[in-house]
């Protein structure tokens, strides 16, 4: 599916300040069916090694994540030698595309196969990769083991007739859900005399003044990309930027009335310049320097990379500061509908074992290694007494990585010693304790968790191959479509009048059949 699709559930923001660990992981009682003479043992006596195909963003540590210092202690702990292949970056899917038509395949491809053309089913029908489901059951004890005692996860990752395809990327607690949301010069709102805004009524008085009285070039600036799949200001008006549903009922957002709303809305912002000129082309690094430069003074982004990073760069003195806005509402005092939060299961980042693997059992035991106890920590902390010493039995980053004597964030630091981003294992709550440190960071995540997000964001469901491949001629037509008309509607180019032919466009395009596929797929899950 076009769209990381999310688990439905009941979402407690207790769950964000508790601090217990997860129980059972890599618990050896329970092996559901895996002998004990095929489970791995770390470090795995061999001479041969495995092909990986997986994005890799920074050479600051080397070429490639295998030269970096955690792909050396990975290596070592594992004892199985891995060749690194790199897509470009930005390049990552025309690469996969025809890396997969020369049928030259890796052992292991990292890839969100929910995502995949045609949906994970048509990618071992194809026979890019192959079924897991026996594999794990002998191969993999530390993951198997942990998707018994967490059948919740377990239905998440497989097929819809049971077929396991990946060895997952899991959040391992609710903590480690919600990540981005609106981001606020805190400084600014002082010297304002402002609180921090609540609803759209609010956040336009606020960016008024912003470029009134402070001189902000673009009050309001954030990367679309991000801000709409985290559901910025459209959820506001009770819809998504994507599919979504309400008690089991599907529904596309950019063709409701309440995403009409949200288009006059920005267009209003833009014509008073309230709204970043550019908004079309911000990126991640435009929107830093916009912040940092007083360009801007609200924005969306990361309790980390954007909190945590700008905050390193407030001098001595310097009254710079931010804060984490709740997702905004029309109402005072009304829940917001959506924010942004990933499901336990994270899709992309999860790890296919391909049909060209000569050994398989290896590639799956190389893979288990993420779910052991062992593993969990190696993934998440690295290298003991280089990046993390355990203390009372928790480990804990060293000054190399919290207090680099070279200056370098946490998360620059992130890049070289632990499996940053996403990847086959078990991500530990104990990491973001450390990761942020800031109580900005936290007052934010504890506004952002709040919302009702998780009764209408989609679960990850699976298509058959017949569905995904319909669905996907589908959407190819309307997502680029709905991209551009939204654009000229927010400048001016499009009449707000032409939002009914716009949305008969787009149904001309097949969107209901579109909602009907993913319809019944929500069915299935819900029945697995």
């Amino acid at each position: 599916m076009k769209k990381q699709l999310q688990q439905g559930g009941i979402w407690c923001l207790a769950v964000l300040l508790a601090a217990a660990s997860l129980s059972g992981c890599g618990n050896q009682e329970n092996r559901g069916g895996v002998s004990a003479e095929n489970e791995a043992r770390y470090p795995i006596k061999t001479e041969e090694s495995l092909t990986y195909w997986c994005k890799y963003y920074s050479t600051d540590f080397g070429a490639d994540l295998g030269a970096t210092p955690f792909g050396e202690e990975l290596q070592k702990k594992t004892g199985v030698k891995v060749n690194y292949i790199h897509p470009t970056t930005g390049s990552e899917k025309e690469e996969m595309n025809l890396m997969l038509a020369s049928r030259n395949l890796p052992d292991i491809i990292e890839h969100s196969w929910v995502s995949f053309d045609g949906g994970p089913e048509k990618a071992m029908k194809e026979e890019y990769i192959i079924d897991l489901t026996e594999v794990i059951n002998q191969n993999a004890p530390n993951y198997r083991n942990y998707l018994d005692q967490n059948p919740d996860i377990e239905k998440m990752v497989k097929t819809d007739d049971g077929k396991h395809y990946v060895f997952a990327f899991i959040r391992g607690s609710e903590l480690l859900t919600v990540s981005q949301g609106p981001i606020i010069r805190k400084d600014w709102l002082e010297d304002l005399g402002l609180e921090v805004p609540e609803t759209i009524d609010e956040w336009e008085t606020m960016l008024r003044r912003f470029r009134d009285e402070k001189g902000a070039q673009a009050p309001l600036s954030y990367d679309f990309s991000i801000g709409l799949g985290g559901k910025f200001l459209v959820g506001s008006y009770g819809v998504k930027n994507s599919f979504y549903q309400e008690n089991g009922s599907v529904k596309y957002g950019p063709i409701q009335q309440g995403y009409k709303d949200f288009i006059m809305k920005l267009r209003q912002w833009y014509q008073e310049g309230l709204l970043d000129p550019s908004f079309a082309n911000v990126d991640r690094d435009m929107t830093e320097s916009n912040m940092l430069n007083g360009r801007t003074g609200a924005t969306y982004g990361y309790g980390g990379g954007s909190i945590g990073t700008w905050m390193t760069h407030k001098k001595d003195g310097d009254a710079f500061d931010l804060v984490g806005a709740p997702y905004p509402t029309l109402n005072k005092g009304e829940k917001p509908m959506f924010g942004q939060r990933e499901g336990r299961y994270v899709s992309y980042g999860s790890a296919a074992i391909t049909t060209s693997c000569k050994n398989v059992p290896l590639a799956a035991q190389f893979l288990d290694y993420g779910y052991s106890q062992e593993g969990r920590i190696t993934m998440n902390f690295g290298i003991e007494d280089v990046s993390y010493r355990m203390e009372e039995g928790n480990p804990v980053y060293t000054d190399l990585i919290t207090h680099n004597p070279e200056g370098k964030s946490i998360s620059q630091m992130f890049k070289g010693y632990i499996r940053e981003g996403y990847g086959p294992y078990i991500q530990d709550e104990r990491y973001l304790k450390q990761y942020y440190t800031l109580p900005q960071q936290w007052q934010a995540i504890k506004r952002w968790a709040d919302t009702n997000t998780v009764l209408y964001d989609m679960p990850p469901i699976t298509c058959t191959a017949e569905e995904s491949e319909e669905f996907s001629k589908i959407m190819a037509q309307v997502t680029p479509y709905q991209t551009q008309i939204l654009r000229e509607f927010i400048m001016g180019a499009q009449p707000v009048e032409a939002f009914d032919d716009y949305v008969a466009t787009i149904q001309s395009m097949g969107i209901d059949r579109a909602i009907e596929i993913n319809q019944a797929a929500l069915k299935r899950y819900y029945n697995r």
